[in-house]
C-alpha cells in the first residue's frame, strides 16, 4: 500500500545529529530501507520535516522503519495511505454514478 510518512524531528536531537554527522547516515539508511517513490525535506511550522512516499508491503515493517527515527531524532511520525491520480480515478470509478 502506498503510504506517506511525515517525520518531524525534535529540534535539539536533530541539531545534535547534524553536529555529530549522524543525520545524513540515518536518512540514507531510512531511504535505503524504504526505497521511496518520492522524498521531500523542508521546514514545516519551524520544524525539520521529511515527507516520504513509499510502498508498505507489510505492517510488520513499521517498527524497523520508525524506531531509529524515534530513538535517534525523538521524531514525531505520522503515516497514512495516499493515492496518485491513477488510484484516485480508479477509486472514483468504483463509486458509480449516484455517489
Amino acid at each position: 500500500m502506498r503510504m506517506m510518512m511525515k517525520v518531524q524531528m525534535d529540534t535539539e536531537a536533530g541539531s545534535l545529529a547534524i553536529a555529530d554527522g549522524s543525520l545524513p547516515q540515518l536518512m540514507q539508511e531510512t531511504l535505503g530501507q524504504l526505497n521511496p517513490e518520492a522524498a521531500y525535506f523542508g521546514p514545516e511550522n519551524g520544524i525539520r520535516t521529511a515527507f516520504i512516499v513509499f510502498d508498505l508491503q507489510d505492517p510488520s515493517q513499521l517498527p524497523p522503519i520508525s524506531e531509529p527515527l524515534f530513538s535517534k531524532l525523538k521524531a514525531n511520525i505520522q503515516m497514512f495511505p495516499v493515492m496518485d491520480s491513477e488510484d484516485l480515478q480508479k477509486g472514483l470509478g468504483q463509486l458509480g454514478g449516484g455517489a
